[in-house]
């Protein structure tokens, strides 16, 4: 974690951070994978239908789950626990972002014409 928080600098934090227009692209170009890194409980009453469901605090528990040659995409409602995520997997040398407006701004954008596109893409 130490070498990790040396190397951000200003210059560095778009790296760790994608919007949704973007995150959806790398998506289907199938060079992401998202990551919903909300509690079970969270999962159960409103789950995504696409990525992986582990919850931040079982994460160290699950990194095998994680496909090395792809971005780690980390979600949450807004953004907090996803910093922690990606600083944590950042730190043990796994490439990863997070959603910066979260997944509220990623359902939001998903939706009707947007979310069937996605589906069927």
């Amino acid at each position: 974690m130490e070498n990790f928080i040396r190397e951000i600098t200003p210059g560095k934090m778009p790296e760790l951070m994608l919007g949704t227009e973007e995150f959806l692209g790398l998506l289907q170009e199938e060079k992401a994978v998202f990551v919903d890194i909300r509690a079970k409980f969270e999962t159960d009453i409103w789950a995504m239908g696409f990525g992986l469901q582990i919850p931040l605090d079982k994460l160290p528990d699950n990194l095998d789950r994680l496909p090395k040659e792809k971005l780690i995409v980390c979600g949450c409602p807004k953004s907090d626990r996803s910093i922690i995520a990606i600083a944590y997997l950042n730190s043990i040398g796994i490439k990863s972002a997070y959603l910066r407006d979260g997944i509220l701004d990623l359902v939001g954008y998903l939706k009707g014409g947007k979310a069937k596109a996605f589906v069927l893409s």
